[in-house]
């Protein structure tokens, strides 16, 4: 017997990812510190022993390492931009038709491949240029982002009303936030104790049994409920795809299309700066004054990821007091001190301790969510979360993209510089929470802007 619960299948997930993240950006760094000097990698050091001395060779030699693991991660990012966008949006777009399932199990398949090389890579020492390529394929199947579209449009599926959705997002996120905070604080012992091989290979055991989950115990009420099942031709479908994603600007009043563009230009801006900045951390932290060793940025990204928690938290005591687009308003904000702090910071402490300006991180990723889903009807879902996960993939590649590249030519004058024009970005989608308050966002059910549901075209 089938069950409708994706949370196993979500958490599993998000343990991968979150252990696949610093284990690669640490993979990276240190081959390249291998192959590019003669110097030893020492990780088991004292974390408070650190060349700051510009005129010492090593000095130079680290900024040079931090260059090239950034350019290489720009390369990475790049080989994996039009084949995500395209598998993302065509996935998640045929959801509403075919099903929330073969997403998750298309991308969790390419999440695999992809573990599995990196494992036989680091096993036998291949050239890292090997990694580009397996991440080119691993997007022909989606990635990430195409996999949490696809389980956001299955939450909501079941839900009947806004509140239930806040709240069942919100505890999707406090249950991520234990999770990633576990793996984020064990993923230094996994590099110094099993390596990376192993570790590789526990991220694909993991894979491997979510996809079971997926494939075998999980129901599809989408395409359980289907009373017909219309056959079109590839062209047919392709053209179908677009004109319900082009529908769901068309539909209801200007009030609903403006709501609805500045909604996703708000979540579209700040996913931009998120992302962008995430493995800049790990750069940042690997460089000099800080110099941590593994495990001090296992802890880093464990007190990263306890803003899963607290943004639970925060929503479900802020929701009893503040409407939704203060709640935004208020990531958006601590979120912009925080990066603020990171600039300056010079110390272990400190590094750890200006985390807590990011603990309400999340907010709005999970609010925004739920008032874009409120704004639509019920079966233009797929098409609404295939558009946010498109231009959420393609702004994740532009972001890491412009971001390694504008920290490898400012490392060397002034590393905290990313993290202040991180502070500078982010007043866009601040700009744009503010639009949809100008035009009158409110709290009550927005059944006035939602239309019929559209009678087919295809037959036309």
């Amino acid at each position: 017997m089938k069950i409708s619960f994706i949370e196993p299948a979500i958490l599993l997930n998000a343990f991968a990812m979150t252990l696949t993240v610093p284990l690669t950006a640490q993979y990276v760094y240190r081959r390249i510190w291998e192959e590019n000097g003669n110097y030893t990698f020492d990780s088991g050091g004292n974390v408070s022993e650190c060349h700051q001395n510009k005129s010492d060779p090593i000095f130079a030699f680290r900024e040079e390492v931090q260059k090239k693991a950034s350019l290489f991660n720009l390369q990475v990012e790049m080989s994996g931009l039009i084949p995500g966008l395209l598998s993302t949006f065509m996935l998640l777009s045929s959801s509403d038709n075919h099903g929330r399932k073969l997403p998750m199990v298309l991308s969790s398949l390419g999440s695999l491949g992809t573990n599995v090389w990196l494992c036989v890579l680091s096993n036998f020492g291949l050239p890292l240029q090997f990694l580009i390529a397996s991440t080119f394929l691993g997007a022909l199947f989606g990635n990430y982002t195409t996999f949490w579209g696809a389980c956001f449009a299955y939450i909501v599926d079941q839900c009947k009303d806004y509140k239930q959705k806040v709240i069942r997002i919100a505890i999707l996120d406090f249950m991520l936030g234990v999770v990633t905070g576990l793996t984020g604080l064990s993923s230094g012992y996994f590099i110094r104790e099993l390596g990376f091989v192993w570790s590789y290979f526990i991220i694909a055991v993991v894979l491997t049994v979510n996809l079971t989950y997926i494939s075998f115990f999980l129901k599809d009420p989408i395409k359980e409920s289907s009373s017909q099942v219309v056959t079109m031709s590839c062209s047919e479908s392709l053209k179908d795809l677009f004109y319900r994603t082009y529908m769901l600007f068309k539909n209801g009043s200007g009030k609903r299309r403006s709501l609805l563009c500045l909604l996703i230009f708000t979540i579209v801006m700040y996913f931009f700066v998120v992302i962008g900045i995430s493995p800049i951390f790990t750069l940042y932290e690997l460089a000099s004054p800080l110099c941590w060793n593994e495990v001090y940025i296992g802890y880093g990204t464990a007190l990263g990821s306890v803003s899963f928690l607290s943004s639970f938290l925060g929503i479900w005591l802020f929701s009893y007091c503040l409407e939704d687009i203060h709640i935004v308003f208020i990531g958006i904000l601590t979120t912009m001190v925080g990066m603020i702090l990171v600039a300056f910071t010079r110390t272990t402490l400190m590094m750890l301790l200006v985390r807590i300006p990011f603990f309400f991180t999340m907010m709005p990723f999970s609010v925004l969510r739920s008032m874009l889903s409120k704004v639509v009807h019920s079966t233009e879902q797929g098409a609404l979360f295939a558009c946010i996960a498109f231009l959420e993939t393609l702004s994740g590649v532009a972001a890491t993209s412009v971001y390694n590249g504008i920290y490898s030519a400012t490392v060397a004058w002034y590393p905290g510089f990313i993290f202040l024009l991180s502070a500078g970005l982010l007043v866009l989608p601040a700009i744009g929470l503010w639009g949809v308050k100008c035009i009158g966002w409110e709290e009550e059910s927005y059944t006035l802007f939602v239309p019929e549901e559209p009678s087919e075209h295809a037959s036309e």
